[in-house]
């Protein structure tokens, strides 16, 4: 969802981790210091070591089935 940091669906834990995800996949951004202090405001070492696992794990994924041509499961819809 493009409009999290906008939304109420999303307490400011999860704009954090959607927000840290976003500057993990995209080329044109990154972790700032700042962004990494507002996530240590929610997660301990051991659940920010998690979170990063699972983004990275899921980017890589992706690349993986991208590259062997692995067609989507269609399991979401992106919104228009």
């Amino acid at each position: 969802m493009e409009n999290y940091r906008d939304s109420d669906l999303y307490n400011d834990k999860e704009k954090a981790a959607l927000a840290y995800a976003d500057a993990m996949t995209l080329s044109d951004q990154d972790v700032s210091d700042d962004m990494f202090r507002r996530l240590r405001d929610f997660f301990d070492d051991e659940s920010l070591i998690e979170l990063t696992a699972v983004i990275a794990w899921e980017n890589a994924s992706s690349k993986f089935n991208r590259a062997l041509r692995v067609p989507s499961q269609e399991l979401w819809q992106r919104e228009s």
